[in-house]
């Protein structure tokens, strides 16, 4: 039985022992219909073009763990952002782990999926909001067809949460392979700001399978910051896709580092549904062995009076690979809008691999919108300036990629975030500058 036929029968049984109303019971089961027909994607679709899952979908995943394991916080601190209070909401292999969780309900809500789904007092949130914005392709239908559990926000009007908020997800190895399918639903109400930062962590060498679907509505005048830390296993495969729908005059800016992980692929999705917003997709990718990392994004512009800016920058050693397809669609009614794409890529190795598709569809005839890429090396000529300054070679070759990377960097507004992807690229590079960028 290949992975498919597995997960098609596990539905039925999932589904049988959920305690859940015909609005949910629908939406599923059109879910695993959708996967069922489209199976996972392949290199023929072309926004997989340059991405492969075979190597990833050998595995005899485990759906279901067998038995639930517990580990404690000293064992998993440092992934934590533990040098600033936060809110924290914590699974292991799935399963919500509430002595590493904080979590409230004083005055807005962060606290569990699995709640919102199941409790009648969310309701109308559930059904104005849940599988709304989420795509009908296959991992997202795959991914609706088995949600249970993962982190619910809801932020109501007029409020600036104090701390920011931890969504970690942790897998323990007690499966020799595992897959995981986590489902975030975030509304942030009219006026309000929160700071978001989310992690996918296996603690093991044994394979494990994310495939994660997160829905972000934010309301007029709503801010988001939302980071994305991914320096994972080299076992550890991600899929994450995330969509993110905003409204008029709000401001959303998600950040994504990825640093590790067998294959990642990101896909984020924003649509614009109203004048003046303001969207930033920005995001540092430093790999080597053989890891691939793939950002397939889509920025869709509405309405008039917009902007949105993208910049991504990765660093490819060994035998990896990237890839960046970005995507941004300028309708008709969508005047005056700003819209900025930029991918840069540099190799250090001869079999390094990058492939960068940026692309614009205009539909509007007064708008500023300019896109870009590159594919290049280290500059020798600063490379020996750095050197006939006595900086070792190695060091100075660091010192040009932090370079690099910092205008993505300095547009961070949590400073420990910083700090710690600081700490993560050195870490990577192989060097230790005593530097903050």
């Amino acid at each position: 039985m290949d992975l498919k036929e597995k997960l098609i029968s596990s539905f039925w049984a999932f589904e049988n022992h959920q305690n859940e109303d015909a609005y949910l019971h629908k939406i599923r089961t059109e879910a695993i219909k959708s996967f069922e027909d489209k199976g996972f994607p392949t290199k023929k679709e072309e926004a997989w073009k340059y991405t492969s899952l075979n190597s990833i979908l050998k595995n005899d995943y485990s759906v279901f763990p067998k038995q639930e394991n517990t580990i404690e916080y000293n064992d998993v601190k440092k992934y934590f952002i533990h040098d600033i209070d936060t809110y924290k909401i914590v699974f292991i292999d799935g399963k919500y782990a509430s002595h590493l969780s904080q979590t409230t309900h004083d005055g807005m809500d962060i606290c569990l999926m699995s709640s919102a789904l199941s409790k009648p007092k969310y309701r109308i949130l559930v059904e104005n909001y849940f599988n709304k914005i989420a795509k009908n392709d296959s991992l997202t239908s795959l991914n609706t067809a088995f949600s249970s559990e993962g982190a619910y926000i809801h932020i109501p009007k007029n409020k600036m949460v104090a701390k920011p908020i931890q969504i970690l997800h942790f897998s323990t190895g007690n499966e020799s392979a595992i897959m995981l399918q986590p489902r975030n639903l975030i509304v942030v109400d009219e006026n309000s700001h929160v700071q978001i930062i989310e992690r996918h962590q296996s603690l093991t060498d044994n394979g494990v399978l994310t495939n994660s679907v997160t829905e972000v509505f934010i309301n007029k005048r709503a801010i988001v910051d939302y980071y994305k830390v991914q320096n994972d296993s080299l076992n550890a495969s991600l899929i994450d896709n995330s969509y993110i729908n905003q409204k008029q005059e709000s401001i959303c800016s998600v950040h994504t580092f990825s640093f590790g992980g067998k294959l990642t692929r990101n896909n984020l999705n924003f649509f614009q549904q109203g004048e003046r917003i303001n969207s930033t997709l920005k995001g540092v990718t430093i790999i080597g062995d053989k890891q691939h990392v793939d950002h397939n994004t889509l920025v869709h512009h509405k309405e008039p009076n917009c902007e949105s800016h993208q910049d991504y920058k990765g660093v490819f050693g060994e035998n990896s690979t990237g890839v960046f397809n970005g995507k941004i669609i300028v309708d008709k009614e969508a005047q005056k809008t700003n819209a900025f794409q930029s991918n840069k890529n540099i190799l250090i190795s001869d079999k390094a691999t990058i492939n960068t598709k940026p692309q614009l569809e205009i539909f509007a005839d007064d708008v500023k919108c300019s896109h870009g890429c590159t594919i290049g090396q280290l500059d020798e000529s600063a490379l020996f300036y750095l050197r006939s300054r006595g900086i070792p070679e190695k060091e100075a070759k660091a010192l040009l990629m932090y370079a690099f990377s910092n205008n993505v960097l300095s547009s961070v507004k949590i400073p420990e975030i910083k700090q710690r992807i600081n700490k993560i690229i050195a870490n990577k590079l192989g060097v230790n500058i005593g530097f903050d960028l």
